[in-house]
């Protein structure tokens, strides 16, 4: 009777392993980083002597749109050239999102599938209210105003001086703009834009760029004390973001009814670049209201030393639990190979909100538990992505449509990379990269996509 039992015990454990699928890579693509986006009116040189279309970036952000469209999106603009340390090399580029077809073709060659990716659309994005650029005297550079500006189109700039002194970092007035999350709204026509600069967090019509509406976000987010160059806005500030470490991911629940941002290290008054713990920000679209949740970051340091990672995209997976992708610094673009590149699963409705609380140790108490769901280096070297080539910065997630395998449907998750605009890194090609992950229900309990 025992070995009865025991047999089927094995047998149905067995089964159970059978029919889970381990995540895996379905296919890659890329985008050549040497061409240029579908904005012509913006080629002319930047302040550095980059092309102001330059095709790169684009895996700051990412989201799916329905059937075989994505909304791709890059940052503040190309700023590896070193020119002007004034302004932390930062250009006059236009912030912008790339609208792409990209479509799944089954193939019978080493990956499931194939996949070319087309630009069909630019956007820039703007503001119908007059904004606040740098007249550029200190840094001996032309005013920051785009020459594009006029009838009522006040564009976003990438540049670092492009806001008032005499306010708060979240002044929705400030030109200056780094795009690092976009989700698309329930119905489709709008956007949703997450900044590192303010932070800030805006809505947008999708068909032309135009801001429609900013949220107030929560005050403790904010430096008083602004700066051009990040060094000296850290050091200026005791409390808020770090320079240019603002809201770096942005997702959307699936009933469309609340974005929840996360901010990409610890504010300053959570121990800075020495903190161990970040902060997620939720907002009802309805009413604007917010609260804050904690987030532990890993120490992936050596030899003692403290080496936090960094939040660079979440994704939802219900109207409650999300997918966060914390990771290091290494791998293409950083000249080692990738190692940590992790995308852990939270639950919001198990956590306690830190609205009222600040200090590391405060809001360590409160941290979410988080577990690993993907560890996207073991899956595409795993698929025959040799590690050197894998970007530094994964830094674009979105769920995908499903895909029938081996007469098995697998959903998918998108992931993109920010090349900082460079067509090589390391001596070797640094495209824009597209990576299609297959993953089925048990890898992922409880996903409920929105379209």
């Amino acid at each position: 009777m025992r070995r009865s039992v025991l047999f089927l015990s094995v047998t149905c454990f067995t089964l159970a392993a059978a029919a889970q699928a381990e995540p895996r890579l379905l296919a890659t693509a890329s985008l050549d980083a040497h061409g240029h986006d579908l904005s012509a009116e913006t080629a002319a040189p930047l302040e550095n002597g980059v092309a102001g279309n330059l095709l790169g970036g684009m895996g700051s952000a990412l989201d799916y749109a329905g059937g075989d469209t994505f909304i791709a999106m890059p940052d503040r603009g190309p700023n590896a050239n070193k020119y002007n340390p004034v302004v932390d090399d930062t250009a006059s580029y236009i912030p912008r999102y790339h609208t792409v077809t990209a479509k799944l073709v089954p193939s019978t060659g080493p990956l499931p599938f194939t996949l070319s990716p087309q630009l069909s659309a630019t956007t820039l994005m703007w503001s119908p209210e007059a904004l606040v650029y740098g007249d550029g005297k200190s840094a001996s550079l032309p005013d920051g105003a785009p020459k594009l500006n006029g009838k009522g189109r006040f564009y976003f700039t990438g540049r670092s001086d492009g806001f008032d002194p005499k306010k708060a970092s979240s002044n929705p007035l400030d030109a200056r703009l780094d795009p690092e999350g976009i989700r698309v709204s329930a119905d489709g026509k709008t956007v949703f834009v997450s900044d590192e600069y303010g932070p800030h967090l805006y809505q947008l019509d999708r068909a032309t760029g135009r801001r429609l509406r900013t949220f107030t976000l929560p005050a403790n987010l904010d430096v008083m004390a602004l700066s051009a160059h990040g060094e000296d806005e850290i050091s200026g500030n005791t409390s808020g973001r770090e320079a240019n470490k603002g809201m770096e991911g942005l997702a959307i629940t699936p009933d469309g009814k609340t974005l929840v941002g996360i901010i990409q290290t610890a504010l300053l008054q959570d121990g800075g670049a020495k903190g161990g713990v970040t902060r997620i920000v939720t907002v009802d679209i309805a009413s604007g209201a917010t609260h804050e949740y904690a987030y532990p970051l890993t120490n992936v340091g050596k030899d003692g030393k403290v080496k936090f990672t960094g939040i660079s995209e979440m994704v939802a997976i219900n109207d409650h639990e999300l997918l966060v992708d914390e990771r290091d610094g290494k791998g293409l673009g950083d000249g080692t190979q990738a190692v940590f590149k992790h995308f852990n699963r939270i639950d919001l409705s198990k956590a306690e909100p830190i609205d009222s609380l600040s200090g590391a140790d405060a809001i360590s108490a409160k941290a979410v538990t988080k577990t690993l769901a993907f560890d996207l280096v073991a899956i595409l070297t795993k698929g025959g992505v040799d590690p050197a080539t894998i970007p530094a910065k994964i830094e674009g997630l979105a769920f995908g449509p499903d895909v029938q395998l081996d007469g098995k449907t697998l959903h998918t998750l998108w992931v993109v990379n920010d090349n900082d605009f460079l067509a090589e890194a390391d001596g070797r090609d640094n495209p824009n990269r597209i990576f299609v992950i297959g993953f089925d229900d048990a890898d992922l309990p409880g996903l409920k996509k929105a379209r």
